[in-house]
């Protein structure tokens, strides 16, 4: 009976929203970075719709001018030219459509109906399981939860938010204006890898490497926070942390606050004005969080540009790469992994280019490094795919000999020479520009922050 009810009453649909949303980027195609976020092509209810978004986002990743000769082209590279109206119906959407201003608000409307749509087919799916007899409840009840949960926007994106609105939950604050430069390299802020590199190269890949535990996310971040307090403006897609995480660990490294001590709330009064003090530090900084999980590199390309239009971008850090999405399973390559890191090292590369901004990217060791005698890792220890350390203009390496020797160890192979307690040594095993070597930094591990080591000796002095 329920389901007789919806086969009766009309699906969910805006087809003059459609029209809108497809007309606006045959006039203007720089309009997709606005709607990518906002819709995907399975969010349009017309087949022929669909198709002509697809063939946009197409285009688009080409880095081709999206209009309608080129989306003309595309869908006839696709045999569907013809399938969706010809040329007459690409005329049709532009001349329909007088201006690309209000090209958002026509997508939210398509989001809109294409999440009603979802809602309505899980419904029914639910109503099909109410009326089997295979299954007991609780089973069923359990397989109405699953359904219910996939019920959900397309494009499960958040989108970049401003540092400070995430530190709203210590303290009130508001971004402050930083003047910003475009030419120079960044620099991280540790002297020795400045040093080395010529600082962070625009339109460099940079990519960190190490196990589990290293800090690698902790020096990613550092190295964000001074860039932007240099005044550069930055990005931060974290796919493994929320942001609310990444907020933290940034406080807990400028305040030099105990990070357990401030998750439990266990501040004494000078504590909680350091906190404040360091809220107020970070939160006049041009950092941007974007959390979504399992986004594909065109997504955060998209995201990365719109970013720069808005707020202008100097640094982009990635953490991490292994959890980004590859395009490459839409493109037949199935379940191979080596292609699909393969693909996203290159669009990562890409991105910095067409960014011209330094990528700054953190990625998993392989287990084999931890086979090897003093666990020393080595380029070809880049998980999944050579591909990284080709594409990639820098790689390092982070690597602590206290993680491999006890202290007993230790006095045993080197005999009057101290433990290298949170003693971490930086690996420059690559660096197209110019020469490769190694440096130690200092990991205060319950700070989540790295010093360098005469900064360290003379904070202890």
């Amino acid at each position: 009976m329920v389901v007789a009810q919806y086969s009766e009453r009309q699906l969910p649909y805006d087809h003059e929203a459609e029209s809108a949303v497809l007309g606006g980027l045959l006039i203007d195609g720089d309009a997709l970075l606005r709607v990518m976020p906002i819709i995907k092509p399975e969010d349009f209810h017309r087949a022929r719709n669909q198709f002509c978004f697809a063939a946009c986002i197409a285009v688009f990743g080409r880095q081709e001018a999206v209009d309608q000769i080129t989306v003309a082209r595309e869908l006839q590279r696709q045999n569907r030219l013809e399938q969706v109206g010809g040329l007459a119906y690409l005329g049709q959407l532009i001349s329909g459509t007088p201006t690309s201003v209000n090209v958002e608000h026509y997508a939210g409307i398509v989001a809109d109906t294409a999440a009603k749509r979802r809602l309505i087919d899980a419904g029914n799916r639910i109503a099909e399981l109410g009326f089997e007899d295979s299954q007991d409840a609780d089973d069923t009840m359990r397989q109405a939860v699953e359904v219910l949960f996939q019920v959900q926007p397309t494009n499960n994106d958040r989108g970049f938010v401003p540092l400070s609105s995430v530190l709203d939950v210590y303290l009130q604050g508001d971004i402050g204006d930083v003047s910003l430069t475009d030419e120079p390299p960044l620099q991280s802020g540790y002297g020795d890898l400045d040093s080395l590199l010529g600082g962070m190269q625009r339109s460099d890949l940079l990519i960190v490497g190490a196990r589990p535990g290293l800090g690698k996310s902790s020096l990613a971040l550092n190295i964000c926070t001074n860039a932007a307090k240099a005044g550069q403006v930055c990005g931060i897609f974290s796919l493994e942390m929320s942001r609310e995480q990444v907020a933290m660990r940034m406080l807990v490294a400028e305040s030099g606050v105990d990070s357990h001590r401030l998750r439990l709330g266990l501040l004494s009064e000078n504590e909680q004005n350091v906190i404040s003090d360091a809220v107020g530090v970070l939160s006049g900084l041009p950092v941007f969080i974007d959390d979504t999980p399992f986004q594909s590199t065109m997504e955060m390309r998209s995201k990365a540009q719109r970013l720069k239009l808005e707020h202008g971008l100097d640094f982009l850090v990635v953490d991490y790469l292994q959890l980004i999405q590859g395009s490459n399973r839409r493109q037949g390559y199935g379940e191979n992994r080596v292609q699909e890191i393969s693909e996203i090292s290159r669009s990562l590369k890409g991105m910095a280019r067409d960014l011209n901004v330094p990528v700054f990217t953190c990625s998993q060791l392989s287990r084999v490094v931890e086979s090897r005698p003093g666990h020393r890792p080595q380029l070809s220890d880049l998980r999944d795919s050579g591909s990284i350390e080709q594409d990639a203009d820098v790689v390092t390496f982070l690597y602590r000999e206290d993680r491999n020797f006890t202290e007993e160890e230790w006095e045993q192979h080197n005999p009057g020479r101290p433990y290298p307690r949170n003693l971490v040594e930086l690996i420059v095993a690559k660096h197209r520009h110019g020469p490769t070597g190694s440096f130690h930094l200092y990991f205060r591990d319950t700070l989540m922050r790295f010093d360098e080591l005469q900064r360290y000796e003379e904070s202890v002095a």
